[in-house]
């Protein structure tokens, strides 16, 4: 493998590009000048591109690449800087409804997740019961109809679903912006930014080959509509999938505390990523489950510190609801139970379609079998061994069906780790011209989306969301099944591995 290679000046470039963007809207939040935060970002891009061209972020493998592939990659570096600089636009100014990813979804354009963040985390000491729905709800909302929301700014107030102890993340985010407007451009710049750094490190972690591989995949993530729709509102699913990963890698690098500290952190935000800790205790890795549970002890000691008792006291008796989605009110939506890519949900949709006896007690009964499932998948994935490029394929997998157990996964953002996860399963295989057409097909289909209020009968939303929400399913399972071919054994097909320094032609 070459010191120097032609594809480290764009890969540097985009890598400049992409954290030029997402600092001019963190610094736009804090400071409120766009001169200021224009140079900033210009020169944190300008360090970034420098950096990374004199110490590239991971060590790319050019025989490792197709032409094919490189050109794909560029194509589609381009169209996704191109779309999340389009944005950003409505990120900093929400009056440029034109920018927003869908214009004509009302509901997409004044739908916010950060607004439960930012009105939990404001209210949580005057009003220790964050689950209360009168934070979020109309005086008038009708708990059988569809939900009335109340408004912060141009934007309908979400409904706070988490633990507390995700309140730490808001709550300090306060600290530098506590307006509304300028919270919702932090959280754009956090969550593009982590996620790209969890892209970049999870690249590195798997090898030069592959790593290159993913590298130059990794566009179709950020090019897809759920991840553009993330984005755009603010869901912190992104951030507890980067951080979870970026955790996993910390393990293998025998980084204890501080992959701790990020797995503990989602963790106990946002209780799935506990199938994670359950797959290092079947691994029997103890040091990196007992930093991991120290971490969210003590995370939960902080916030027990700063908020007292009562949120806890609120959450143990909302966590029912959570868990059986009574405390969701997406299932008062017909539109909204046909976006819900979670396994549980599919009793809602049958109920769609007239099958009796579906509704939260259906749910309940095959989210439980679905657990055991899940729980038997992780257990066999650990025992069994594992190469580093394989690794990251099983803790995706794992997080996919961690998120699938949920009682409600709108298809807004829970996508977003199959994206990953196919981006990281075709980098395993030579990058062929079948292999690319078959990436591509399965991106398409992971980017079909509804939004909520466009005019289109549930039941045809319900049917055609089968497509991704099954995709997600198989794309877990090749995950975990998926067993690296000997590195001596010649590539006989193409969706054999390359190993590193062997050359592409085409």
């Amino acid at each position: 493998m070459q010191n120097e290679t032609p594809m480290r000046v764009p890969v540097s470039l985009a890598l400049s590009l992409a954290v030029g963007i997402f600092g001019f809207t963190a610094v736009l939040g804090v400071t409120h000048s766009i001169p200021a935060a224009g140079l900033i970002a210009l020169a944190v891009g300008a360090v970034t591109g420098w950096g990374t061209y004199r110490h590239p972020a991971i060590a790319l493998d050019e025989g490792a690449c197709s032409a094919r592939l490189k050109a794909l990659a560029a194509g589609g570096a381009v169209v996704a800087l191109v779309l999340v600089a389009r944005l950003s636009v409505y990120i900093v100014d929400p009056a440029q409804v034109s920018y927003s990813l869908i214009p004509s979804s009302d509901w997409e354009v004044r739908h916010s997740c950060v607004s439960a963040y930012v009105v939990a985390g404001a209210a949580a000491r005057a009003h220790p019961n964050v689950y209360d729905e009168r934070l979020y709800n109309l005086p008038n909302d009708d708990p059988t109809a569809i939900r009335k929301a109340r408004s912060i700014g141009p934007f309908k107030i979400d409904v706070f679903e988490y633990p507390p102890q995700f309140l730490l993340l808001p709550r300090g985010l306060q600290l530098l912006a506590p307006a509304f407007l300028d919270q919702r451009m932090l959280w754009f710049a956090l969550e593009g930014g982590v996620i790209l750094l969890a892209l970049l490190l999870v690249a590195r972690f798997v090898g030069p080959a592959a790593g290159t591989r993913a590298l130059l995949l990794s566009p179709l993530v950020w090019a897809a509509v759920p991840t553009l729709s993330m984005l755009q509102k603010g869901n912190v699913h992104g951030v507890i999938i980067a951080i979870s990963m970026v955790a996993m890698v910390l393990f293998e690098r025998r980084r204890f505390a501080s992959g701790g500290l990020l797995l503990g952190f989602a963790t106990v935000s946002k209780l799935y990523p506990g199938l994670l800790c359950f797959y290092l205790l079947a691994r029997r890795q103890w040091r990196a489950a007992a930093w991991t549970a120290a971490m969210g002890a003590a995370l939960s000691v902080l916030t027990l510190a700063d908020l007292g008792w009562a949120p806890f006291s609120s959450f143990l008796d909302h966590l029912p609801g959570l868990v059986g989605g009574e405390a969701f009110p997406a299932f008062r939506n017909p539109s909204a139970i046909a976006i819900n890519m979670s396994v549980p949900g599919l009793a809602w949709k049958l109920k769609l379609f007239g099958v009796p006896g579906m509704g939260f007690a259906a749910a309940k009964i095959i989210g439980w079998i679905y657990t055991v499932i899940a729980l038997v998948a992780t257990v066999l994935a650990a025992r069994r061994p594992q190469t580093r490029a394989e690794m990251p394929l099983v803790w995706l997998a794992i997080l996919i069906l961690a998120t699938l157990r949920s009682p409600f996964l709108p298809n807004a953002y829970g996508v977003f780790p199959a994206l990953w996860l196919l981006t990281l399963l075709a980098s395993t295989y030579v990058p062929r011209p079948r292999v690319l057409g078959w990436t591509l097909a399965a991106w398409a289909t992971l980017n079909i989306y509804w939004a909520v209020d466009w005019p289109v009968d549930p039941r045809i939303k319900a049917l055609v969301n089968l497509l991704p929400q099954g995709l997600m399913v198989v794309l877990a399972v090749l995950a975990l099944r998926r067993r690296a071919p000997d590195a001596a054994e010649p590539a006989a097909s193409d969706f054999r591995q390359v190993p590193s320094g062997q050359s592409l032609a085409n």
